[in-house]
């Protein structure tokens, strides 16, 4: 199976099942010198860990983080980063029922034809619990950014819940508000009505979609290449890879279509520094594929969850049976609110990779590390064979 890597010079290669004893994530191409600990790590993955709220999964992991290597002294050296979460609450029973009866919309049947065989507890693979180690990989390359000299700074948060949308807020709302309640929802009051209808839902034994946007300030312009290399074809491939994620865009989006090319373009000035720039951001920050160093904002959508308890019909491919059946368990109502702290860690490693290759941040090691380098150290110099 083939599919596990992320990214070209700032790359993560994960592993692990929902239901399986743990998940796990290496991290190549982090750069030697940059500052890291499992607490930077663990923060994120708190705010993406299940049981947070009643409108999140009961399942109850803790999502504690190990890094067990590429660290000497809480520094990166440079060499591979491995991070380990254990799976402490897995509960593979209630999933027996669907071994050979595909749950509706799930991706039981379509791995079973494609693999022959797949682990069938939570949905082994193809589960969301995956997204943690994105989340962990995210998190060292929010680290690698802060550490170096530019001052890239990303946030999300859920603008619509079903038919409920939340009016525009500014980013500076964004990252005052949007941790401020469970929905992570920006506009307090839109958070309220969301959570109202979420919980709708939950008591109907159904679930509900919805949306989360997304900013990220301080991106350098000249990141990207046209074509298959390009900043909106990467990123978008980093969001659709998000389960349930059916919809992204940048900038208008769909929107555009409405829009006339007169209305739509953007006059050129110079800006304070003397350089072109364009007036306004309609289309959020891309151009030709590439950054032009204004804003990066845009919106990505998720379908409603598939696993919930009202009855549905499948059929038993062995016994070749159609029957009534209830996914019971542990599931999310709603995805964004977990969704968020996803997003935002795909959007950091896209933006780091895309660095990396522009030169902007040396690939080797962060210079600005604090302290000084020994530079006569030598690990084959005579004074230090008795290190070894």
């Amino acid at each position: 199976m083939n599919g596990n890597r992320f990214g070209r010079l700032f790359q993560f290669t994960t592993y692990g099942e929902s239901h399986g004893e743990a998940m796990g994530v290496t991290v190549s191409g982090c750069p030697a010198g940059v500052e890291l600990d499992e607490e930077t790590i663990q923060r994120d993955l708190d705010r993406r860990k299940p049981g947070q709220s009643m409108i999140t999964t009961s399942r109850g992991e803790p999502d504690k983080v190990k890094l067990n290597s590429g660290t000497q002294d809480g520094y990166t050296t440079g060499t591979p980063i491995g991070m380990v979460i254990q799976n402490k609450d897995a509960r593979s029973g209630k999933y027996e029922p669907f071994v050979t009866a595909p749950r509706p919309s799930h991706g039981d049947f379509t791995y079973s034809a494609k693999f022959g065989t797949r682990n069938w507890g939570g949905g082994g693979r193809s589960s969301a619990r995956e997204t943690v180690n994105w989340v962990a990989a995210g998190a060292v390359a929010k680290q690698v950014l802060a550490a170096s000299e530019y001052d890239v700074e990303i946030k999300a948060h859920v603008n619509q819940i079903g038919d409920i949308e939340a009016p525009d807020v500014s980013f500076e709302e964004i990252l005052e508000h949007s941790e401020e309640n469970e929905v992570r929802c920006a506009h307090p009051e839109t958070a309220e009505k969301m959570r109202d209808r979420i919980d709708e839902y939950q008591k109907a034994g159904d679930s509900i979609g919805g949306s989360i946007y997304f900013e990220a300030h301080g991106v350098p312009r000249g990141l990207g290449a046209p074509r298959f290399d390009s900043f909106p074809s990467r990123l978008g491939r980093a969001m659709f890879s998000i389960p349930a994620t059916t919809a992204f865009e940048f900038g208008l989006g769909k929107d555009a279509r409405e829009w006339t090319g007169h209305d739509r373009n953007e006059d050129w000035q110079f800006d304070e520094d003397g350089d072109p720039t364009p007036v306004g951001n309609k289309h959020g920050g891309l151009q030709g594929g590439i950054t032009t160093g204004q804003p990066i904002w845009g919106e990505a959508t998720w379908h409603a969850p598939t696993s919930i308890p009202k009855e549905q019909t499948t059929v038993d491919w062995e016994t070749g049976e159609e029957k009534q059946v209830q996914v019971v368990g542990r599931h999310d109502p709603v995805l964004p609110p977990r969704a968020v702290p996803v997003v935002e860690a795909m959007l950091y490693v896209t933006v780091l990779d895309f660095m990396l290759l522009g030169g902007r941040i040396n690939p080797e090691r962060i210079d600005d590390r604090p302290g000084e380098y020994d530079t006569d150290y030598h690990p084959r110099s005579p004074a230090n064979m008795d290190e070894e």
